[in-house]
C-alpha cells in the first residue's frame, strides 16, 4: 500500500448527496482546497495541515484521515454507511408504512 493512501476510505457526501470515497491523502487535500472560503473553520484549518503535512511525510496518512474524518463529521459530509441504507430499504420493501 502507498503511504499516502489510507487504510479505510472516508465516503462523503458530494454536490447533491452523492457518496464519494475518499482513498488517500491527495484525495483528502483536494476536498479541502476546494472547500469554500467562506466556510473555513479551525476544523478545515487543521485537516489541511495534517493533509499538507503527511504529503510530506512529516506524519502518518492514518493521522490525516482521522483529521479529515473530523472535519467532515464536523460538517455533516459524512455519507451514512451502506449497511445502514440497505437495511433501511428492506424495511420499507417488507412494510409499506416504512417511509
Amino acid at each position: 500500500m502507498k503511504p499516502d493512501m489510507f487504510r479505510e476510505p472516508v465516503t462523503i457526501l458530494v454536490g447533491m448527496g452523492f457518496p464519494a470515497e475518499v482513498c488517500g491523502v491527495l484525495d483528502a487535500y483536494r476536498h479541502l482546497v476546494e472547500w469554500p472560503v467562506s466556510f473555513r473553520d479551525a476544523a478545515h484549518s487543521v485537516a489541511l495541515k495534517a493533509c499538507q503535512a503527511a504529503l510530506r511525510g512529516e506524519i502518518e496518512a492514518e493521522t490525516a484521515r482521522g483529521l479529515f474524518a473530523a472535519f467532515a463529521a464536523k460538517h455533516d459530509l459524512m455519507a451514512p454507511e451502506t449497511s445502514a441504507i440497505a437495511a433501511s430499504r428492506m424495511r420499507r420493501d417488507r412494510d409499506p408504512r416504512v417511509q
